[in-house]
């Protein structure tokens, strides 16, 4: 077993045993996989323990990386579950397409994106990933392959999306691209005082642009609480059609035995970074690395946090209730003394996935970045999670190592439709930890009865 088959967070081990995806595929053909529970593992981006499964095996989906067709007339492309969004994305641009949504990472797989219904800085105007899968091929454990789309299998496909690699193994997938008019990105960036002044500013600029998201000086107080950058952006008129992988060339070698983002360095870093990025008061144009995906420019980066690796908190809470709760998680935060390197705001929309489980809804979504600090940290993220769901507010799963069952089940309550639906052959460190729990606490309860 390589360090390879871990989440990007390094906070959980390794899982112990892997299986390259032709023989996963074998196994479920022939209905041999009910003895050993299975969970498709694409580039290993999930930051917790959704992509993990140490009772039974992951199956290793790089292998099936092909791009099998592309319309370059209505963008709909067909691809294995195990291509990278880079590579979608270098075959589209030539032909004036982009993915509609791309999360903050394109070194994610296809099939990863479509299990975790993943987001980004244009859900106001595009939902989630989900909202633009066609159709894709699912093999379970009875040794069908199902195809799967709003009108045919649509309780699979509903629970799939979003559904964390439980319902089966996804082996394709058809998704519609959108036509942009070049790859590079128009951007602005527009400093904020303070908290109440970005969510004044919020709606507006998402009426106005096509992406939108806010970076936050977390470690700031007194008068600068809350202060930070709002980001917008648009795909220039003219521009590259042309997709590289640019920075691709640097990296951290090894993991230092201690974390490298600490206070002190977060606090110059965010002031040389708010004084850089704010500066200009007129838009530029950019390259897509730099505006979607700028940590991919360093391989490894989660290195940087040491051996303990990182949490990652990401939650999401009613608009209404916004402005009262944001503010209280950061301040919770400070007061815990921790640091968070990556702090991000942006706001949700209202187009509804077509996921059964999904994390994005209306309201406002706050990330942030904790190194792993052990009880201390654990402390906050209870914290934190007590905050958003009292707000009626979600924490995301698949950026999770940690959470509770009832946290999630507040979060989610229509899990159990999900399990209902969950292909029995398969399982995750994440599943058993929250849904597991509570399904063993109610059977509890209704045996007593």
């Amino acid at each position: 077993m390589t360090e390879h088959f871990r989440s990007f967070g390094l906070v959980t081990p390794p899982t112990p045993g892997a299986i390259h995806a032709d023989d996963a595929i074998a196994l479920l053909k022939g209905g041999q996989a009910k003895d050993r529970s299975l969970l498709a593992y694409g580039n290993g981006r999930s930051y917790g323990d959704s992509c993990q499964n140490h009772a039974g095996a992951v199956v290793d989906m790089r292998s099936l990386n092909h791009i099998r067709a592309f319309d370059a007339e209505t963008g709909v492309l067909e691809a294995d579950a195990g291509v990278l969004l880079s590579d979608i994305i270098a075959h589209a641009a030539p032909h004036g397409f982009f993915p509609a949504v791309v999360p903050g990472t394109q070194f994610v797989t296809l099939g990863g994106s479509i299990a975790n219904d993943v987001h980004g800085k244009n859900h106001h105007r595009r939902g989630t990933f989900g909202c633009h899968v066609e159709s894709f091929t699912l093999l379970r454990s009875d040794g069908k392959t199902y195809r799967c789309s709003a009108t045919d299998n649509p309780r699979l496909f509903a629970a799939t999306i979003g559904g964390m690699g439980l319902t089966g193994l996804i082996l394709s997938a058809s998704i519609r691209l959108t036509r942009v008019q070049s790859l590079d990105i128009v951007e602005k960036a527009t400093p904020f005082r303070d908290l109440g002044e970005f969510f004044d500013l919020a709606a507006a600029a998402d009426l106005a642009n096509e992406y939108a998201v806010a970076w936050i000086d977390q470690l700031a107080g007194g008068r600068g609480c809350g202060r930070g950058l709002l980001f917008t952006g648009n795909h220039a008129e003219h521009g590259s059609h042309v997709a590289s992988r640019a920075g691709r060339n640097l990296s951290v070698p090894f993991q230092p035995p201690f974390n490298v983002l600490n206070r002190p360095f977060l606090t110059a870093f965010n002031a040389t970074y708010r004084w850089k990025k704010g500066r200009a008061a007129v838009p530029r144009q950019t390259s897509y690395h730099g505006f979607f995906f700028p940590l991919d420019g360093m391989r490894d980066w989660n290195r940087l946090y040491g051996p303990k690796g990182l949490f990652q908190h990401q939650s999401v809470v009613p608009q209404q209730a916004a402005r009262i709760v944001v503010p209280e998680l950061l301040a919770a935060a400070r007061q815990a003394g921790q640091g968070s390197f990556l702090t991000v705001l942006k706001r949700f929309g209202s187009i509804r996935s077509p996921a059964l489980l999904s994390f994005p809804r209306p309201g406002y979504t706050l990330t942030l970045d904790f190194p792993n600090r052990g009880e201390k940290t654990l402390r906050l993220l209870a914290v934190l999670d007590r905050i958003t769901v009292e707000a009626g507010g979600a924490v995301n799963p698949y950026k999770d190592a940690r959470m509770s069952a009832a946290t999630f089940a507040a979060s989610f309550a229509d899990w159990p439709r999900l399990e209902a639906l969950r292909d029995p052959a398969f399982m995750s460190d994440f599943w058993a930890r929250t849904a597991g729990s509570i399904d063993l606490k109610r059977r509890g309860a209704e045996a007593a009865e």
